[in-house]
Parts: C-alpha cells; structure tokens; sequence
C-alpha cells in the first residue's frame, strides 16, 4: 500500500471516529503541509473513503481560494510571491472556516482556486447542510502566526503533512514543468518562492493531532 493510500485511509477513519464522538455535527478535518508535500491528493483520497467505503456525506475545501486576487497582489507588490502567507485572506478563511463548521444555512458556497487560471473563482463550489466532514487542505491552517493562529481551534482533528527538503525540491520542479515553463523560470519560482515558503511552513507550524510520512 502506498503512503498515500495508508495515510488517507488512517485519516478517513480518524474523521469517522469523530462523527460518531460528536453524536452527528459536522466535523472539520484540517490537512496542512508544503507545497508539494501532497496533502491535496491525500485529502482528496480521504474524501473519496469517506463517501464511498464508510457512506458518510464529506466535501474537500482547499483553502488556495482564499487567494488575493492578481490585481490586489499587484498592488500590495507581492505577485511575484504569490503562495506566501501574506498572499492570503486568513480572515475570509477563518470565516468561512466558522460559518462551515456551525453549518446553519442550507448550503454555502465556497471558492475554489482554478489552476487553469491561477486565480480564485468565487462560489466555485457548493456544500449542503447534508455534508457531514469536511476536510480543509492547505498550505497556513496551523500556522502559529497571528492572524492564523485562530484556526486550529476550529479544527477537530489536523494533520500534518512530512516531506524531506530534497524531495520537496524535487516535487516543486515537476509541477512547473508540468506547466512548460522554462528551466530558468522553473529555478526562480521554486528556489526563490515555492521552497522557501515550503520551508517555512515545515518550520512555523503548530503541532498537529497526527503527522503522516508522505516522503
């Protein structure tokens, strides 16, 4: 079994666990990590055991469509670091992050970061009231810095995703190569923004419930 596949099916069993704990109220589950650590196709994983092998009603919510907007970023002179913390509204996350977990209206609608774009689409998705985990993915969400630091309680369960700096480098390349970019340009954004952020958030997190090797 992969570390992917294990990792997802502890996490899925854990968000389970919780729902029953809580006699049925909604249960946020927060799966933070670097960029390229892997934690998106872990939660990703996490919610499709969740619906499928326990019958239970979850939705993933990336926290990436919290991003500023390119023409804000532009402004505050920060484009070119986009994905660093300041880069994101944690106050429109947390919330956001507030009205999910008290899950008092019929359905909300959350942004969604579209790659294809690279910018945040606002109500790119929609979740019931009839949803009964949601598993929040990012990159901040146990940041110990102020204003971030307010997340984690809203969490019932978090998850720290561990990968080793090389790896980190490694997997940070191919996702830009991914993209065509150059191997100059691929160089400056993972050494100058991508890793160094990554770095950052291996080093400036509070500890979570759980950490999962995903080396």
């Amino acid at each position: 079994m992969s570390n992917i596949e294990e990792n997802s099916s502890e996490i899925a069993k854990i968000a389970v666990q919780r729902f029953a704990a809580m006699c049925g109220r909604r249960v946020l589950i927060a799966i933070a990590g670097a960029p390229g650590s892997g934690k998106s196709t872990l939660a990703e994983r996490a919610v499709q055991l969740i619906n499928g092998e326990h019958h239970l009603r979850a939705a993933l919510f990336p926290m990436d469509g919290h991003h500023y907007d390119d023409v804000v970023l532009e402004q505050m002179g920060r484009l070119a670091f986009k994905g660093a913390i300041d880069t994101f509204d944690a106050h429109g996350l947390r919330h956001m992050l507030k009205r999910l977990k008290t899950n008092d209206d019929d359905v909300i609608a959350v942004p969604v970061f579209d790659r294809s774009i690279e910018i945040a689409r606002a109500g790119g998705s929609l979740v019931p009231q009839s949803t009964e985990i949601i598993v929040c993915e990012g990159n901040y969400l146990l940041a110990r810095q102020s204003p971030w630091d307010k997340l984690k309680e809203i969490f019932d369960f978090t998850v720290f995703v561990d990968v080793g700096e090389d790896q980190l480098r490694q997997r940070l390349q191919d996702r830009w190569r991914g993209y065509g970019l150059d191997p100059k340009e691929i160089n400056r954004k993972v050494e100058e923004n991508d890793l160094r952020n990554g770095l950052a958030i291996i080093s400036g997190s509070a500890e979570p419930d759980l950490r999962v090797d995903n080396n």
